[in-house]
């Protein structure tokens, strides 16, 4: 038995301390695709910031690595376990601690599903506006460690954007708050703004406290059907050369739709036929661009029809505000479902980057391009009004040839972003795929700089070690 596990057992509750094998490795990596992971020497399932506490000391003075985890649906390897590891999962931290009306925030712990807080903020006419596609699943403390965006992002920000105050591990073994509850606070570094985004690699956060806003009006929906990506590429540009703020603006292509068609039976490619009589052009076959407005009254009722008028500009065979609510969430359902319909066709690969909304339509034209170049199918989702793209590169399992492909089209994707002026990820986070592409897109200066950081706050370097920067 490991020392480290004998000095867990020593501090810690036995039903918190998990050893067994077969539940050790459900735990040993999140959702990326090929990002390499190892076997942990044992999981912690804290229930208090004291018991997170306990396990970092007991690291520390036995020099093991310790990897944070939230829900695991993570697409970048950034949670996965090194061999000789302490996972520390952190679902069973699940209380929602607080919802002050007055004040518009509510604490949370790390292991508060992303919905479950929208949902209890809502009973009190309150809203938390980060929404990843994950929101039913993912955790705040995992939104919070890779500064998950979301669907509303194009109006209302990041996770970054709504977190005030932070409990926090310290990599000395403190436990420690950073931030304010108060609206303003400029006191020193922002230390709140540097966790977030972290990726556990400068501690371990235990508390979370985010700002919320009043409860929005009903969003109203536009729909537009395009023969091919690129033409709602142009939308999306249209969109923002109008100075029209949408509260979301996604983009679904038409493998994405067969493929939650063919999970869930929704009906989308008779609609989508409906609408596009037969045209579909590119590889991708035919896109739906959704769009929603949420200002109030007459301004929302004409936004929504200047996004009309935008979308048929663009060259939308079919663009209306949808006059049916369920219609709409019917759409949105299946932007939400796309990546987890897509993994049933095989092994799926995802990318994150971001362009400059005026790139959006040559970027996804030149995806198309890497996809019949490395003939490898790739679906496209995206938070489009914010140039947040997420090409899905499928491969059939077991296919050495076709992964080798997929690989080699991911890569050539970050290069194109890059080139235009882009990121290599929008929301995902680094983890272990996109490590290559940080080097590319920061200097190594800039590097530098975060890497004196790490060494600051985490001495030992035991979080989450070889994840964001190499060694």
């Amino acid at each position: 038995m490991p020392a480290i596990v004998e000095a867990l057992r020593g501090v810690l509750p036995a039903d918190v301390l998990v050893t067994d094998t077969d539940v050790i490795a459900s735990y040993a990596h999140d959702e990326a695709e090929w990002a390499p992971f190892g076997t942990p020497a044992a999981v912690v399932r804290p229930t208090t910031s004291e018991q997170v506490q306990q396990v970092v000391l007991a690291c520390l003075e036995h020099d093991v690595a310790v990897v944070p985890r939230g829900a695991g649906t993570g697409l970048s390897g950034g949670a996965n376990a090194l061999d000789g590891c302490v996972v520390v999962s952190l679902e069973k931290m699940n209380r929602i601690v607080e919802i002050n009306a007055t004040e518009r925030l509510a604490v949370v712990q790390p292991g508060v599903v992303n919905d479950h807080l929208r949902a209890a903020a809502g009973e009190q006419g309150l809203w938390y506006p980060p929404d990843p596609a994950s929101a039913p699943w993912s955790t705040i403390g995992g939104n919070c460690a890779t500064n998950a965006g979301g669907l509303c992002c194009v109006k209302y920000g990041v996770t970054r954007d709504y977190v005030l105050a932070l409990e926090v591990v310290t990599g000395t073994g403190e436990l420690v708050r950073v931030g304010r509850r108060t609206a303003k606070g400029v006191v020193g570094y922002d230390l709140v703004g540097l966790m977030v985004g972290s990726e556990g690699t400068l501690g371990i956060i235990t508390e979370i406290t985010v700002k919320l806003r009043a409860a929005r009006a009903p969003e109203t929906t536009v729909v537009g059907f395009f023969p091919d990506v690129v033409s709602a590429g142009n939308a999306v540009q249209g969109v923002a050369d109008a100075g029209i703020a949408p509260s979301a603006l996604e983009l679904v292509d038409q493998v994405c739709l067969k493929a939650v068609d063919d999970w869930k039976n929704m009906g989308l490619l008779d609609m989508c036929s409906e609408h596009l009589d037969g045209k579909s052009e590119g590889r991708g076959g035919a896109a739906v661009l959704l769009g929603r407005i949420d200002d109030p009254g007459a301004v929302g009722e004409q936004e929504a029809t200047r996004m009309v008028d935008v979308f048929t500009s663009a060259g939308a065979s079919f663009a209306a505000r949808s006059t049916s609510e369920e219609e709409a969430e019917t759409f949105f359902a299946a932007r939400r479902l796309a990546y987890p319909a897509l993994e049933r066709l095989g092994d799926t690969l995802t990318e994150d980057v971001c362009v400059p909304k005026a790139e959006v339509p040559g970027m996804l034209s030149r995806i198309e391009e890497i996809a019949a170049k490395h003939d490898t199918v790739i679906a496209n989702i995206a938070h489009a009004g914010d140039g947040n793209l997420h090409p899905l590169l499928i491969t059939e399992p077991g296919d050495d040839a076709a992964r080798e492909r997929a690989q080699a089209a991911f890569a050539e994707i970050i290069d194109a972003a890059l080139a235009v002026g882009g990121t290599v990820t929008g929301e995902h986070g680094v983890g272990l795929l996109k490590m290559p592409g940080l080097e590319q897109e920061q200097t190594g200066v800039v590097i530098d700089m975060q890497r004196a950081i790490k060494r600051a706050l985490d001495p030992k370097g035991i979080f989450n070690p070889g994840k964001v920067f190499s060694a």
